[in-house]
């Protein structure tokens, strides 16, 4: 028997600006024709909700290469299951200063595909007064962006050279939207 199981998709890089564009309604379709269930997307981001069997090594593949075929985008794909989705938001933020009430537009969560190194995260620095702050858990960099992405050093510190990894955020809105979509 076939356990079909909620696995919460990830796109980067879509749909800023006018690069990579792709219609989430396309999308949707593509994505159904290839046998997925149920799929949904929340914004034009790309967060995709859907059921499969497959697991997330070879539904990350299968999604670029659909996406690849469909629309001629190489586009980097993190997935998640609903649950460890649900327990990114269970556990709540990690990377804000003591006393710091949360907004949840500056504060992101960039999901990526594999644990880093651990030598290489050692070798990040702690975030100075008024640059913002991070924390790593498992495969989710958390990012405390007080003054927004653009404005907050971290937020531009080359994280994929860092840590060695290719990750995609969202705000915590959309984490927790997107959360509770895949547990719907």
């Amino acid at each position: 028997m076939r356990v079909v199981e909620r696995s919460v998709v990830l796109l980067r890089g879509i749909n800023v600006g006018k690069a990579k564009r792709i219609g989430m309604g396309p999308l949707r379709e593509a994505l159904t024709a290839r046998g997925y269930a149920e799929v949904a997307t929340h914004l034009q981001s790309g967060n995709v909700v859907l059921g499969t069997d497959r697991g997330q090594e070879d539904l990350a593949a299968d999604v670029r290469a659909c996406i690849a075929e469909e629309f001629g985008h190489d586009v980097p794909v993190v997935v998640r299951s609903a649950a460890e989705l649900a327990d990114v938001v269970v556990a709540g933020p990690v990377a804000l200063p003591a006393g710091t009430e949360l907004d949840p537009a500056r504060y992101l969560v960039t999901f990526l595909p594999v644990v880093p190194d651990a030598a290489a995260v050692a070798a990040v620095p702690a975030a100075g007064p008024g640059e913002g702050a991070w924390a790593l858990r498992g495969r989710d960099l958390h990012l405390w962006l007080p003054d927004g992405v653009l404005a907050t050093p971290v937020g531009g510190w080359a994280w994929d050279r860092l840590l060695g990894t290719t990750g995609t955020g969202r705000n915590w809105t959309t984490v927790t939207r997107v959360a509770a979509m895949a547990a719907g």
